[in-house]
């Protein structure tokens, strides 16, 4: 579970670290990354219960 909650922190706060300053391409006001998150947390938190629970 430690390994699970580790690689979760290092991809949520992969994009923050990738690159600084004034750019083009605004992250925050474009909603299409909604679905993709919500989707990537729920397949996430699946697949670590499912680990936990065939232990």
């Amino acid at each position: 579970m430690k390994t699970i909650v580790s690689a979760l922190l290092v991809l949520a706060t992969g994009p923050a670290l990738a690159h600084s300053g004034v750019h083009m391409h605004p992250h925050a006001s474009d909603p299409s990354w909604l679905p993709l998150l919500v989707t990537f947390l729920v397949v996430a938190f699946g697949g670590a219960l499912v680990a936990v629970r065939r232990k």
